[in-house]
């Protein structure tokens, strides 16, 4: 019988969230140019039929969330929108020259930072601008990111009409003290209005973002923010889990340690919001993420057709994923690229006819097998090596490293395959980090578990 509180405890180590493999800290960006990633890319692209994904990551937002990790810069200068635009609408057509055929964009999601911060017609240029050179794939989809505050009803009319039916709300919580630390107030009433607009126009799939582990949150606090969105019963809801990294996002220190739920009353309000999203109805998708049995995004996982990549997680599978806009990360699947952080130097670079990529990773055949595993884990709970091409030394590796998960329960492992428990779903992270050569390559002490517990 599993002891639920010593294995918390016991796992309680950092993790990555496995966006990508190798995860950016690993990357080998000493050996890594840009005529490397270009070469790559183009390869995949004309080997592929499938289409590809864009991500534009939009950095601006009129005030600062002091929770948020985000590469984001604060303004409300709205005069920034036109050239912002443009320098992403010139990269696109580096990225095309390069490609040399007219791309299939299969799938476009605009991110930041706050995309409702740009003005329809603003954002119409950019949605044109992107599709007009290209072919759509006939599967496409598009999805925005926004604020509630300031996503207006013209913003949704108008991005309904240039083909999105996704949009994803910040929520976060709703608890008023939280509210006011982390600097993101927004009424209930606010998201209720942009939801069910949304819905009376169209829109075929609403997300909202909840966090856990914010300054001030309690349970009881938690438990109304969730008895709250299961009245609104947004089509997917991503939970997350805060990260506190004030040496590198300084806003927050804008409150203490003091402030934030300790590690045990941080498990407990995850515990919680899982507990009552399930009972409410939603089906846990992957990590992180809960999804109604009427969602594209359950169905992907009921079908085995769940993908994940930079964008977290997606039903359009496609090899080739391209990010447009400052420090966006882009994958061709065999190698990765980051765009410069800063927007000035971004639109500098860009102005000059240059790919603004900063430094990458171009993946060996190791980190291909492991990369292989690790995302069917992630995806699909299963990962197996019955097939000479599925087997490494480096999986073997990986495999010995299992047998402690499989002995607490975490997973059920065979000589052919492993396949996560129920319960060890909320232990994805240290169960993906078995696999992970170049962590433990880089990182000898690396544990999968608190060898204190």
């Amino acid at each position: 019988m599993i002891n639920s509180s010593l294995t918390i405890d016991k796992y309680r180590v950092a993790a990555p969230r496995y966006t990508s493999y190798p995860t950016v800290p690993f990357w080998d960006a000493q050996h890594f140019d840009k005529n490397k990633w270009i070469n790559n890319l183009i390869t995949t692209v004309r080997n592929s039929t499938e289409g590809l994904s864009l991500y534009v990551h939009l950095p601006y937002c009129e005030s600062l969330c002091t929770y948020c990790g985000c590469n984001t810069r604060i303004t409300k200068n709205h005069g920034v929108e036109i050239p912002y635009i443009n320098a992403v609408l010139k990269e696109w057509e580096i990225y095309r020259s390069h490609l040399g055929i007219k791309p299939i964009i299969k799938e476009i999601h605009l991110g930041g930072g706050t995309p409702t911060f740009f003005s329809p017609e603003h954002l119409e240029l950019l949605i044109d601008g992107l599709v007009n050179p290209s072919d759509l794939h006939e599967d496409a989809v598009f999805s925005i990111e926004g604020h509630p505050n300031n996503t207006t009803d013209e913003h949704l009319i108008l991005l309904y009409r240039l083909g999105f039916r996704r949009i994803s709300l910040g929520i976060q919580d709703f608890d008023k003290k939280v509210q006011v630390v982390i600097n993101r107030i927004q009424s209930y009433r606010s998201v209720e209005r942009v939801t069910r607009k949304a819905r009376q126009i169209g829109y075929q799939s609403i997300n909202y973002d909840l966090i856990y582990g914010l300054p001030l949150q309690t349970l009881t606090g938690l438990g109304k923010t969730i008895q709250s969105v299961l009245r609104l019963k947004p089509d997917r809801i991503a939970f997350y889990s805060y990260a506190h990294v004030p040496w590198i996002k300084p806003g927050q220190r804008k409150y203490t340690e003091e402030e934030l739920p300790s590690a045990e009353m941080k498990r407990s309000l995850y515990e919680l919001g899982r507990a009552k999203l399930i009972a409410g109805g939603y089906s846990e998708i992957g990590m992180d993420h809960f999804a109604l049995k009427t969602d594209s995004l359950y169905h992907a996982q009921l079908n085995g057709q769940l993908h994940r990549n930079f964008m977290g997680y997606t039903e359009q599978f496609s090899t080739v994923l391209i990010g447009l806009g400052v420090s966006s990360i882009s994958d061709c699947w065999t190698a990765f690229a980051q765009n410069v952080k800063n927007v000035e130097e971004y639109m500098s670079v860009v102005s000059k006819g240059e790919l603004p990529v900063t430094k990458g990773h171009i993946l060996n055949d190791t980190d291909l097998v492991i990369r292989k595993h690790i995302l069917n884990l992630m995806c699909r709970g299963y990962t197996s090596w019955k097939k000479p091409e599925e087997m490494h030394e480096k999986v073997d590796e990986g495999i010995k490293r299992m047998k402690w998960l499989a002995q607490d329960g975490l997973v059920m492992l065979s000589d052919h395959d492993v396949r996560i428990t129920p319960y060890g779903k909320r232990f994805l992270r240290n169960i993906c980090m078995a696999f992970d050569a170049r962590l433990w390559a880089s990182q000898p002490s690396t544990q999968l578990f608190s060898l204190a517990d």
